[in-house]
C-alpha cells in the first residue's frame, strides 16, 4: 500500500455551505475485508454484501441514540437474503444466503449482476432497533432498482418522503476488499429557507459525477472527495466515527439459544466427538458446547 494511504473505516457527516443539503460519506477497509472474507462468497455476492455494509454505515451513523440499524433485502433470485447490521458503537457485520449455481448462471454475462438480478422479486427493508425495552421501527419497499443504492433511494422516497441520493462502490486493492459510499438528502423547505428545489437539482448534478473508483481509492480521503465535488459552494464536515467488523455472537449467547430447543433436539445435535458444534452464520466462528454441562444449566 502506498505511503499516501489515507484513513479507512470511517463514516462522517457533512453539509453543503449555505444550501439545504446534508449528507454522509463512508469508506471501509479492514472492516469490510474481514466481513467478506469470513465466507468464500462469489465476487457478485461479496460485492452486494459490501454495498449493504457501506449503506448500513451511512444510514446507521445518523441515529441519535444507542441502537442498531439493519439493512436487509430478501428475494427469490440467486441471492435469497442479504443483511448488514450497524450498531452505534461503529460495529458492522453482514451475511448473505445464496445458491452458488444460480449465482454462477446469473454471472455468465459480460456485466456484473446487480441487486435486482441477484435478488429477483422481493423486498428491501431497514429496521431501527433501539434496544430490548423499545419497539423496533421497520420500513419496507419492493426491490425495484438494479442497484442497492437505488433500492435505498426508493425506500427513503416512500417510507420517509425524504429526497435522497446514494452512491455505493466495492472493489479490491492488493487482494483486500474495500467499500465506500456517499449519501445526500434534501432538507425540507420552510418559510425561512424558501424553495430548495434549485439547490437540490444543482447538488444532484455534482453528485452524478462521483466515480466508483473514487469511493474505494485508498489514496483519496473522504474530505478530499467532498471538496472535489462541492468546492464551488463549500462543504462543512462534522467529524467522523470509526467503523470495525464486530459480531455479537459468543459462547454465552450460543448456549442461551441452545437452551431454547427441546431436550430431544439438543440430543440429536451431539456429534461423534461428544460435543455440539455451532457455527455463527455471520463471522463463521465455530463454538463447541458440552451437552452435559448444558443440560445441567437447563435444570
Amino acid at each position: 500500500m502506498s505511503e499516501n494511504t489515507v484513513p479507512d473505516d470511517l463514516v462522517g457527516a457533512f453539509q453543503i455551505e449555505g444550501e439545504p443539503v446534508r449528507g454522509r460519506v463512508a469508506r471501509l477497509g479492514v472492516s469490510v475485508d474481514e466481513i467478506l472474507k469470513a465466507h468464500a462468497y462469489p465476487e457478485p455476492v461479496a460485492n452486494l454484501l459490501g454495498e449493504a455494509c457501506a449503506l448500513a454505515a451511512l444510514v446507521g451513523s445518523n441515529l441519535k441514540f444507542d441502537g442498531r440499524l439493519i439493512v436487509e433485502a430478501r428475494g427469490s433470485g440467486p441471492v435469497r437474503y442479504v443483511v448488514a447490521d450497524y450498531d452505534t458503537s461503529g460495529g458492522l457485520r453482514g451475511y448473505c444466503r445464496y445458491d452458488e449455481d444460480e449465482v454462477a448462471q446469473a454471472s455468465a454475462g459480460f456485466v456484473r449482476p446487480g441487486a435486482r438480478s441477484l435478488l429477483g422479486d422481493g423486498v428491501f427493508l431497514m429496521t431501527v432497533d433501539q434496544g430490548a425495552d423499545m419497539d423496533r421501527y421497520q420500513g419496507i419497499t419492493a426491490i425495484e432498482g438494479e442497484t442497492l443504492a437505488l433500492c435505498a433511494e426508493q425506500y427513503f422516497a416512500q417510507s420517509e418522503q425524504t429526497p435522497t441520493r446514494v452512491r455505493l462502490a466495492v472493489g479490491r486493492e492488493d487482494g483486500a476488499w474495500r467499500a465506500g459510499g456517499v449519501l445526500i438528502q434534501n432538507i425540507a423547505e420552510d418559510d425561512a429557507r424558501g424553495s430548495t428545489e434549485e439547490a437540490w437539482t444543482r447538488t444532484q448534478a455534482l453528485f452524478e459525477t462521483i466515480g466508483e473508483d473514487e469511493l474505494v481509492d485508498p489514496e483519496l480521503a473522504s474530505n478530499t472527495l467532498l471538496f472535489r465535488l462541492f468546492h464551488e459552494d463549500g462543504v462543512r464536515v462534522f467529524g467522523s466515527k470509526p467503523l470495525r467488523a464486530f459480531c455479537r455472537c459468543g459462547q454465552d449467547r450460543i448456549e442461551t439459544v441452545l437452551k431454547s430447543f427441546p431436550a430431544s433436539d439438543r440430543k440429536d445435535m451431539v456429534e461423534p466427538d461428544g460435543l455440539i458444534h455451532v457455527t455463527c452464520e455471520y463471522c463463521s466462528r465455530v463454538y463447541a458446547v458440552d451437552p452435559a454441562k448444558l443440560e445441567e444449566a437447563v435444570q
